[in-house]
């Protein structure tokens, strides 16, 4: 008891109360060091650079969030659906844990609203809630150990913001269907990046799906996964007359 009311004071005196009091209403718990927070949703745009020259910015720990997270989410999925194959397994994780999914994530719980960003990368960096919200898991990893990051993201994160048989009935993985149309068709696809737009934060990439050296689509994003997808539903709206 008396623990909690020095740490409410500690936190209503900080100047980080605002982060201390969002993750507090995201998640249920206050932070140890909040400085792994603060470097969380720190932006490369925004990095802090240090006397040796190097960078500071939440990439370090999206990386490590990143294993983090997959680990927990597969662990969870293991034990959620025994009976299923591998390849099902992977395919409901790479939903969960998706750019995409992430961004929607990111900005659902409002974790978006906390990211340190040049004004000029807002719009730009599509990937950039998502990458925060990994950053953030490693950030919680490395403050308060793996059983406690599992239970956070079990409870806080799958069970309150992921329907899992919807997600198994709802397939958006575009790339993933028209390669199994292929198969099952026996056509040949391709995903060729066939150009790059802009530079820095601005670069986009471009893919074409070729169906049998056919061009059915082009994609763009600033990722050659997020084209790549683009690419293939494109494809797939054309192949529907095709359908047997």
């Amino acid at each position: 008891m008396a623990f909690n009311v020095i740490k409410h004071i500690r936190v209503s005196f900080s100047e980080d109360k605002h982060l201390f009091v969002a993750l507090k209403n995201i998640f249920g718990f206050y932070p140890g060091n909040i400085f792994l927070y603060k470097l969380a949703f720190r932006h490369r745009s925004q990095a802090i650079e240090l006397n040796n020259g190097s960078r500071m910015s939440n990439e370090r720990l999206e990386y490590l969030g990143d294993a983090i997270l997959s680990a927990i989410v597969a662990d969870y999925l293991f034990k959620m659906f025994p009976f299923k194959d591998e390849g099902f397994l992977t395919e409901m994780r790479s939903r969960i844990v998706s750019r995409a999914q992430l961004n929607k994530l990111s900005q659902k719980i409002g974790i978006d609203t906390l990211i340190t960003v040049s004004a000029e990368t807002n719009n730009v960096y599509r990937s950039m809630k998502g990458d925060a919200f990994e950053a953030l898991i490693g950030a919680i990893y490395l403050d308060k150990g793996y059983d406690f990051s599992k239970k956070v993201i079990v409870e806080k994160i799958i069970k309150q913001h992921f329907d899992l048989h919807e997600l198994e009935n709802n397939n958006t993985n575009y790339k993933s269907r028209i390669i199994e149309w292929s198969q099952r068709e026996k056509r040949i696809v391709e995903f060729l990046t066939v150009n790059e737009v802009g530079q820095g934060y601005n670069k986009q990439y471009v893919v074409d799906v070729l169906v049998d050296k056919v061009s059915m689509g082009k994609g763009r994003d600033y990722s050659i996964k997020g084209a790549e997808q683009d690419a293939a539903m494109k494809a797939l709206l054309l192949l529907e007359g095709e359908k047997p």
